[in-house]
């Protein structure tokens, strides 16, 4: 008698859980009554396991809840969500405390600026300290995240990740062309955080596959494949130069076929080191994702 095996996903775990649901922040700024709803479907949908939490900010947790009690359809079980802190250490108990004990939510993730009155090594020190402090009585499972300042003090920042448990976040793009690193800042965050042996996850302007200039804007957006690529580049002792060319690949069938001869092994290591990234659309990465032949339909 043979042992029935579980279905094979069809979502590759190069991929899995990589994008993680940004709707109702700029540029899309979705309504929490129709991002609610949206999300529940791409949970149920063919592609879930590309998508990953719920990303709401601190202040808006309690009209997500009130959306779930009121909206259709019904929640089945808690919502798992990754909650926004833009206010730093300062805010944490309260979020945690009162997402820890809502009904309708499952705190999977928390995602905090470092305090912007400090400098950024005093400021991630800050909010890692009360990280420490809340996290093992109310969420001891959370994965936790500490946007870091771009900037001159970026490394010193990460300094004071470095043996934590921790991820850093790197802010990838924004309203503004100076909101968009070049890829030479770009391979320096993964450089040094690969170095320190930390994961990341980015956000904002990764939402395609490939490198390319927003038709719209003019803004010239990182692709989610080439920061892919260079992670995994990173951790085979790759150097800046090398990393900054990989991000500036503009060719999708060339970071495809390049990520397709990972190995098992080789995909573990760059999703452990790159984990996520929040994006306001899902059916654009996945989009492209089809278009490139990463990811079949079923």
């Amino acid at each position: 008698m043979t042992t029935p095996q579980a279905p094979q996903s069809v979502i590759p775990p190069l991929f899995a859980g990589l994008c993680d649901d940004a709707a109702i922040f700029p540029p899309g700024d979705l309504a929490l009554p129709q991002a609610v709803p949206a999300h529940l479907a791409y949970r149920s949908a063919w592609y879930a396991e590309l998508v990953g939490p719920f990303l709401c900010s601190a202040a808006r947790i309690g009209a997500l809840s009130e959306q779930l009690a009121e909206g259709e359809p019904p929640l089945a079980g808690r919502l798992p969500v990754g909650v926004i802190v833009p206010e730093g250490s300062t805010a944490l108990a309260d979020v945690v405390r009162t997402v820890t004990a809502d009904p309708r939510l499952r705190l999977v993730g928390l995602e905090v600026l470092a305090d912007r009155d400090k400098t950024a090594a005093e400021g991630v020190r800050a909010v890692r300290a009360e990280l420490d402090r809340l996290l093992p009585e109310y969420a001891p499972d959370v994965q936790a995240t500490i946007e870091l300042p771009r900037g001159p003090e970026l490394l010193l920042g990460l300094d004071q990740l470095e043996g934590s448990a921790y991820r850093a976040k790197f802010r990838t793009g924004g309203a503004t062309p100076e909101a968009f690193p070049g890829e030479l800042e770009l391979a320096s965050f993964l450089y040094a955080a690969v170095y320190r042996k930390l994961a990341f996850k980015c956000t904002a302007g990764l939402h395609h596959a490939v490198r390319q200039d927003e038709e719209a804007t003019g803004f010239a957006h990182q692709g989610f494949l080439n920061v892919l690529l260079a992670t995994h580049a990173a951790l085979e002792g790759a150097e800046h130069a090398e990393l900054a060319g990989l991000l500036g690949e503009r060719d999708g069938t060339v970071l495809a076929a390049k990520l397709s001869d990972l190995s098992p092994a080789q995909v573990r290591a760059t999703r452990a080191a790159f984990t996520a990234f929040g994006t306001c659309s899902i059916a654009e990465p996945l989009a492209d994702l089809l278009a490139l032949n990463l990811v079949a339909l079923p």
